[in-house]
């Protein structure tokens, strides 16, 4: 073998190698940068979860205080208790709004901020803040609602999860409310 063709040989082994170790580190890096989003996507995942559930709680904390103010539901614990409960419920949701700010996609954010307007207006009407007949109350609680789903939607949007929660195949459901005791023209 001569020396063009020894040369020849080296030169060969010499790209394959640089190719080789080129190829190596693109991948690597496109697997540590899934990785990382991937790692993202699971806590956004956990703060939209949380954040929702959060603002569940508040509703809930909400109605039970309103219903005991309003003479709806009797309660064993006295109404400093049912607010303390609003209390804690309204801190819970405070920090997971805090997470959606920290991580949420734009429309993730609106969303949560359109949310947020309403469910003041239900935590105000619940301790006395802000008046309103219990049609108030149910229409907020629907409001409330529908912008948990529009919520859901940004959130999977932006998580780039196919589908909807609402549209043709998932139609609006109203409120699940027992009938008035005694019929009136609020409810």
């Amino acid at each position: 073998m001569g020396a063009g063709e020894q040369l020849v040989t080296v030169g060969a082994v010499l790209i394959g190698a640089v190719t080789t170790h080129v190829t190596n580190h693109l991948m690597e890096r496109s697997r540590n940068r899934h990785q990382l989003l991937t790692r993202w996507d699971d806590k956004k995942v956990e703060a939209y979860a949380e954040y929702v559930e959060a603002a569940k709680t508040r509703i809930g904390a909400s109605v039970r205080l309103y219903e005991f103010r309003e003479g709806l539901r009797e309660d064993h614990r006295p109404e400093e208790e049912l607010r303390e409960d609003l209390s804690q419920a309204g801190r819970r949701w405070g920090s997971g709004f805090e997470r959606i700010m920290l991580l949420g996609g734009d429309e993730a954010i609106e969303a949560g901020h359109e949310l947020n307007a309403v469910l003041a207006e239900i935590d105000w009407q619940a301790t006395g803040r802000i008046t309103g007949s219990l049609a108030d109350w149910r229409e907020r609680h629907r409001t409330a609602f529908r912008l948990i789903n529009a919520f859901h939607e940004a959130a999977r949007q932006d998580l780039g999860i196919k589908g909807n929660v609402t549209g043709e195949k998932h139609q609006e459901r109203d409120l699940l409310v027992p009938p008035a005791r005694h019929p009136s023209p609020e409810a």
